[in-house]
């Protein structure tokens, strides 16, 4: 689908009835899975990989730092890794939009052996990233940001890591957590990581990390609840990797299903993953839906009196808040999200966009400076402001399955995770 500066969302005639839609590789897992992979020792060989904005980022700064890189038309990836022996990079490495590429990457640069630096779009330099750049440096980088509170642009001076033990602040963002982890096993010796306060957001996020860290050869693992070590003896080893499709997507067709009191089976994503939004299956069982979790698929069946209001904290799945919320607005009650105010600071300020858009849409709809309050209203034909973030083009296309006039403005921004994600979506109610 060739996409315009504005998408008009075709209705479905009825309950949603989808029994195989195939998402994309997790951007989580492919972002982390490529990045160790450009720091092992010898040849990894990586299938389902993510094709978005996201990771040809990634892809490109690895290049620019020493690994090679090939790309097949059929997501499978090849690599040669630098084992751990990063080149000085010609170029400023370009993060663009990519918060993961940023927060991963300024880890990766104290490795570097010479000066580098980071930046990325108008809206990364307002995305705070000192908190990481403090904890590295407790271990020896050398590394400052230069734009107001501690945001990026990002300059290391290079030279390595000591490791040793380093307080982390992970109550804005688990990514930092998972950034030191990832370069930790090329310190000089081991790293102990302590929470501060023992407060770490997303905490599903982290538990990726470690799974693809283990799967890459690192000793690394959570000594009591607020302490995690990782060992400098074992560095990572190429490897053959299959990345499971992305839950983070999978949650908008469920929500697809869930708000249209219809069917979807996702196919390959496995009901027992780790990744952090499939917790989401468990918010809409409570709101009525029937969920079915096997070994190789999930299916959602919508309740067909309609959705139940919910309460609930979504602190370990931030990601799929936008698809819950638009949800939430055809719910019979009031919907109250909480905990959640790391959706501040990511590609937009999303709690002030949801609130602004569900009221555009009709819903009544307050943020507060960690919750969202969803009141049911008379939905209305809409044209949605999508402030340049692929979730909020993806959540309000919800709402035109059911209200007929919903407007998606620059729909194209979803190639930051899945460029083809209106291909699919659209085929849903084409199909009826």
């Amino acid at each position: 689908m060739s996409l315009s500066d504005k998408l008009e969302i075709r209705p479905l005639s009825g309950p949603l009835h989808a029994p195989a839609v195939r998402v994309p590789g997790s951007k989580s897992i492919s972002n982390r899975a490529l990045l160790l992979a450009g720091l092992a020792e010898g040849q990894s060989q990586l299938r389902g990989t993510l094709d978005s904005d996201d990771t040809r980022v990634m892809i490109a700064a690895l290049r620019a730092l020493g690994a090679r890189i090939e790309v097949a038309a059929d997501g499978g990836t090849s690599i040669t890794g630098v084992a751990g022996k990063l080149r000085v990079p010609e170029a400023v490495i370009d993060v663009g939009a990519s918060g993961t590429a940023a927060r991963f990457l300024t880890a990766t640069l104290a490795l570097v052996p010479g000066p580098t630096r980071l930046d990325g779009i108008t809206r990364m330099r307002q995305r705070p990233i000192q908190d990481l750049v403090d904890a590295l440096n407790a271990l020896g980088a050398k590394l400052s940001t230069e734009s107001p509170g501690g945001c990026p642009p990002v300059v290391s001076k290079g030279g390595g890591l000591g490791g040793g033990e380093v307080t982390v602040d992970a109550s804005r963002s688990s990514q930092y957590v998972s950034a030191v982890l990832q370069v930790a096993p090329h310190a000089a010796r081991d790293t102990v990581l302590k929470l501060k306060d023992g407060v770490l957001v997303s905490k599903p996020y982290v538990d990726v990390t470690l799974g693809v860290m283990h799967d890459f050869g690192a000793d690394v693992g959570f000594l009591d609840a607020s302490t995690l070590q990782v060992s400098a003896a074992n560095h990572y080893r190429g490897r053959d990797y299959t990345i499971e499709p992305d839950a983070s997507t999978a949650a908008y067709f469920f929500a697809a299903a869930a708000l249209s009191g219809g069917y979807v089976r996702v196919v390959d994503l496995p009901g027992k993953s780790a990744q952090a939004d499939m917790r989401v299956l468990d918010v809409f069982e409570r709101m009525g839906a029937m969920v079915r979790r096997g070994p190789n698929s999930v299916e959602l069946q919508g309740p067909a009196g309609g959705l139940n209001g919910v309460e609930v904290d979504m602190n370990d799945m931030p990601d799929a808040v936008l698809a819950l919320a638009v949800a939430a607005a055809f719910a019979k009650s009031e919907t109250v999200i909480r905990n959640v105010a790391n959706l501040r600071i990511k590609e937009t300020d999303r709690l002030q966009a949801l609130e602004a858009e569900l009221q555009r849409l009709g819903a009544g709809a307050e943020a507060g400076p960690d919750w969202l309050r969803i009141r049911p209203g008379q939905l209305r034909a809409a044209t949605i402001e999508t402030y340049d973030d692929h979730r909020m083009a993806m959540a309000f296309a919800l709402a035109g399955l059911k209200v007929p006039g919903i407007v998606i403005k620059d729909p194209a921004c979803v190639s930051k995770s899945w460029p083809k994600y209106f291909d699919t979506f659209q085929a849903l109610s084409a199909k009826r």
